[in-house]
């Protein structure tokens, strides 16, 4: 298939949405790629070779849909915004291997839409809504291969933190894959123009959780609690949650080989392996 640019007149996001009669709403999000260098950084962090599934989690004017049926075998574009619907059934319209859904892809199990595993997804998300997709996707009957985030560039640097600047956020996507920065875009790569720049992640997913997966939930439960108090000493900020004494909590840290003086960002995800599976075998969680 010979592969085409996206047509200028797409990209001016503008006069599209001028003709259409709507305005862009940030509670979703919505700057929208007018850039063809920002596309060809997402189609490369993609690495389609042809033939994968494609889930594309907010379609929005349909530019980096019409990339993606490029160098895919098929896309799944989901949109939540009706107001776009049409847009997209427009600039979709001679591309038969795009299916087009009004919808919001948190209630959606992409095992209902993709054949196999081994799939993709590409997404221009809000940030405040990451942890919950990459939950979703892993809690799915179909789990992906590879996830691509176009987020703001702050947030993809707290995902790839390290333990000693580790973020709850960081920790619930880092359990499921890794995840690196492929590239960066600037802020004048979308319309309207965010206050920040944005960049583009791309995370592996790994054929099982780097922890056992009935073990996540409490190593969740426990983060929230100490990211909740970053500030504070695990001794501290852990107790309350665990209907335990600093005292107590201190101890099983040891046990853990943790410093008792450790804070939340400071922990690997191992760390907090073998806190949650202390804290279940000594009965330690409030119920």
């Amino acid at each position: 298939m010979r592969i085409l640019p996206v047509h200028s007149s797409l990209l001016d996001a503008p006069k599209v949405l001028k003709k259409y009669g709507i305005l862009p709403k940030k509670s979703l999000g919505q700057n929208f790629v007018i850039n063809q260098r920002g596309l060809d950084a997402v189609i490369s962090a993609a690495g389609l070779n042809g033939h994968e599934e494609v889930i594309e989690i907010g379609a929005g004017l349909g530019t980096l849909t019409i990339e993606l049926a490029q160098h895919a075998g098929r896309v799944f574009a989901v949109e939540i915004d009706k107001r776009l619907i049409p847009v997209l059934q427009d600039v979709l319209q001679d591309f038969e291997n795009v299916t087009l859904l009004h919808a919001d892809f948190l209630q959606v199990d992409p095992g209902e839409l993709v054949s196999r595993s081994g799939y993709s997804v590409v997404a221009n998300i809000p940030y405040n809504i990451t942890s919950a997709l990459i939950r979703h996707l892993m809690e799915s009957s179909i789990s992906p291969e590879r996830v691509v985030l176009t987020m703001q560039r702050e947030v993809a640097q707290r995902i790839t933190g390290l333990p000693g600047n580790m973020s709850l956020l960081a920790l619930s996507v880092q359990i499921y894959g890794s995840a690196v920065i492929t590239a960066h875009m600037p802020a004048g790569y979308f319309y309207p123009i965010p206050d920040v720049d944005s960049a583009v992640l791309r995370i592996d997913i790994y054929k099982e959780p780097m922890v056992p997966r009935n073990v996540i939930p409490v190593i969740f439960s426990l983060a929230r609690a100490g990211f909740g108090q970053k500030r504070k000493k695990l001794r501290n900020s852990l107790a309350s949650m665990m209907g335990t004494s600093p005292v107590e909590v201190e101890k099983l840290l040891v046990r853990a080989g943790i410093q008792p003086k450790s804070r939340a960002q400071e922990l690997s995800i191992q760390d907090w392996e073998k806190i949650a599976r202390i804290a279940v075998e000594e009965n330690q969680l409030r119920r």
